[in-house]
């Protein structure tokens, strides 16, 4: 008869509240001894095989709570990695953004001063053009004066005749 421990218990207190009391012993009672002894034996018998499960599952117990703390530290560790890298990442975007804006700002600062200082190269080489055009222009008008007077010089010697002179203005139609 193959009993678990506590059934074996179970039957032995039976038999020890159903038996009859001794008489005039308060507390004490007759039992069958070798009913008694075969349940007795019996849980002697299984109670090894009861307290190795128990054991194995006090052992696999402490197993699982164990891979469970180890898991959820590995869980935990990956997760502030995580949040770690995260916040480093958004220190680097800002640090990034904020070269970025400065970069910008160079460049913006360096197209203006460069802007403006070809503007006035161009307004020098203009002004320095026009002063030679005017120079090379009083230049020709002195030349054309000293050869109409040169030439009206030489006329009237040989003709005798008037010279009349066209007039600046009259050239330049």
């Amino acid at each position: 008869m193959e009993n678990d421990v506590l059934e074996l218990v179970e039957m032995l207190y039976t038999m020890v509240t159903e038996a009859w009391g001794v008489p005039l012993g308060n507390e004490k009672c007759i039992v069958e001894r070798d009913k008694v002894l075969n349940l007795l034996d019996e849980i002697k018998a299984q109670l090894p095989a009861e307290v190795a499960e128990a054991r194995r599952l006090v052992n696999a117990r402490n197993e699982f709570i164990g891979n469970a703390k180890r898991e959820a530290e590995a869980i935990r560790k990956a997760a502030e990695d995580r949040a770690r890298a995260l916040v480093e990442e958004q220190e680097i975007v800002v640090a990034a953004k904020t070269r970025s804006n400065e970069v910008l700002t160079q460049a913006e600062n360096r197209t203006r001063e460069l802007y403006r200082v070809a503007n006035e190269y161009v307004d020098d080489a203009l002004r320095r053009t026009e002063e030679a055009i005017n120079s090379a222009l009083s230049e020709v008008r002195q030349s054309r004066t000293n050869f109409r007077a040169a030439a009206g010089a030489g006329q009237s010697q040989k003709s005798g005749a008037s010279v009349s002179y066209m007039s600046e203005d009259e050239l330049k139609d």
